[in-house]
């Protein structure tokens, strides 16, 4: 223990004495590929597969703070300036800052496949600033009530967690209209440039995709501390997390918690070159005989990679590892990628037997700014392929999930993606478009075969032959395109207008929503619903 201590203390002391102020950013994919151009230069060798950013680069600062304060200055108007560019209240000081907004997010829709009205009712409140030029505070809350579309309210209904947001509850069950609250909140600390510490309730993504096989943004905020240290080319992260499964299987009459480490290195071999390493660990709290363990010191030291740690210790905890890379083959086209080793069979991983001991996935992608030479076109082109059975476990306790979603990507494992994504941007208007082909196998017959990562690996269908697609073999294309209008950067208030088509379709059920959505939107908070379904109708 007394090592681990001193280990932790050098990691801080190495760090330098800089001093440095950093903005926080909450991530969303919209908001974030508007930066793009600059992340992905090969002018630039900014770290961009670890977010959310602290935006303290002075290259990315420029455009953010462009992003952030369009228009500003254009009108002598100040009240049009502070209703369009500017926070609601906002407090400026010689040493502090601070702000606040309230968040309108309203939207109404009709699924016209299922002839059936949907909306969205929330209402939040954020707020930030800064103390000195080291510390800096965020948090955002709301109150939320929807009805949502058929397919949406069947995933609530197995999983209780409105998708990548909390826990649900019945407002109203006869029409599945569902009540929730979502906050996030983030303290930070930036001794020196070198190094931040940062603690709170958020969400962490790891990768240059718009999925990721290692950590993404999916699962509902949750606790956590995170020493972040960036010397020259690399960047180091380590995080520690809490997270509650409260749909586990259990005999125990108590709500089970589990504990994380995750530890992720980027780092930039030159201008256009990147390649990352991660791994983590999972445990449970209490075991499925009841006994309470907690955290586990052994899993303190930031310095090294879990793994062969979890291994001499005989440990029964989840280990996972995964790689990540990107080359940006011209100053617009980045490509990129990602691989999740969850298990690993030495004797059938190279003999295409299709074990059910052998879990892993990866990830292809291409990305690109200015697409055609237009200012503000942006693409992705990506797939991602995850054998059954990934990140699932002995045990539900200690699968790869927190508050019963996945912590990778949100399909779990036993599927292909192929997924595009395009946005365009110009002036205050905001085009985006997505298209996703999905081609996955759900558990059928009371068999799991490898798509529920709650179900346990140890009782496959079958130890040998599995591929992906087994069980119920079923066929996802997802189209939706959005037209917004952004009425204030700050807190991201805009009009928007949206339209979803997703047709699902296998031997015993065809599942098809078309549907037209409108509304006040604000936030940075991304409400997923390209999602495959989650079991059996």
């Amino acid at each position: 223990m007394k090592k681990l201590l001193i280990s932790f203390a050098l990691f801080l002391f190495i760090a330098g004495i800089a001093r440095s102020q950093s903005v926080y950013q909450p991530y969303s994919y919209q908001f974030y590929q508007k930066l793009d151009a600059d992340v992905y230069s090969t002018k630039t060798r900014l770290h961009s597969s670890l977010k959310p950013f602290f935006v303290d680069d002075s290259l990315l600062r420029f455009h953010y703070d462009s992003l952030m304060n369009y228009g500003s200055g254009t009108a002598n108007n100040s009240s049009f300036n502070k209703l369009f560019n500017g926070h609601q209240v906002e407090v400026n000081g010689n040493k502090s800052t601070f702000y606040t907004d309230l968040l309108p997010d309203f939207n109404i829709g009709r699924d016209f496949s299922n002839k059936k009205n949907t909306y969205l009712s929330s209402l939040g409140l954020q707020f930030g600033g800064t103390v000195g030029k080291k510390f800096s505070y965020y948090a955002a809350g709301y109150i939320n009530r929807a009805e949502f579309a058929p397919y949406l309210a069947t995933y609530i209904n197995q999983v209780g967690i409105v998708p990548g947001q909390a826990h649900s509850s019945y407002a109203n069950s006869s029409h599945n209209v569902y009540d929730w609250q979502y906050i996030t909140a983030v303290v930070s600390y930036t001794p020196t440039k070198y190094l931040n510490i940062s603690a709170g309730r958020d969400k962490t993504f790891v990768g240059d995709g718009y999925r990721s096989l290692l950590l993404s943004d999916y699962a509902s905020p949750y606790p956590f501390l995170k020493l972040t240290a960036t010397l020259g080319n690399v960047k180091y992260m380590a995080m520690w997390g809490y997270f509650a499964d409260p749909a586990l299987t259990s005999n125990l009459s108590i709500d089970r918690k589990k504990w994380g480490v995750f530890h992720y290195l980027d780092w930039n071999v030159s201008n256009r070159l990147s390649f990352g390493f991660f791994d983590s660990v999972i445990w449970a709290d209490t075991d499925d005989q009841g006994h309470k363990r907690g955290f586990d010191p052994s899993y303190i030291n930031p310095l090294i990679f879990l793994r062969p740690v979890e291994a001499s210790n005989g440990s029964p905890d989840n280990a996972l590892i995964g790689f990540t890379g990107k080359y940006k083959l011209t100053d617009g086209i980045t490509a990129y990628g990602q691989f999740s080793l969850d298990e690993f069979q030495a004797k059938n991983f190279f003999s295409n037997k299709g074990s059910a001991y052998n879990k892993y996935g990866f990830q292809f992608g291409l990305r690109g700014a200015n697409l055609f030479k237009i200012k503000g076109l942006n693409y992705l082109v990506e797939t991602n392929n995850v054998k059954p059975y990934t990140y699932s476990e002995r045990s539900s306790i200690l699968n790869y999930s927190a508050n019963s979603e996945p912590l990778a990507h949100p399909w779990g494992a036993n599927f292909r993606e192929l997924v595009g994504l395009l946005s365009y941007s110009y002036k205050r208007f905001d085009f985006s478009g997505e298209l996703d082909y999905g081609h996955y196998g759900l558990d059928i017959n009371n068999l799991n075969y490898g798509k529920d990562v709650f179900s346990l690996y140890t009782q496959p269908a079958k130890y040998i032959g599995n591929y992906i697609g087994q069980g119920l073999t079923t066929n996802m294309v997802y189209v939706q395109g959005k037209i917004a209008y952004l009425l204030n950067p700050k807190y991201n208030l805009r009009l928007e207008l949206g339209g979803i088509f997703r047709n699902e379709k296998n031997s015993s059920f065809l599942d098809r929503s078309t549907m037209i959505t409108f509304g006040l939107r604000s936030s940075f908070r991304n409400i997923y619903t390209d999602l495959a379904s989650y079991k059996t109708h």
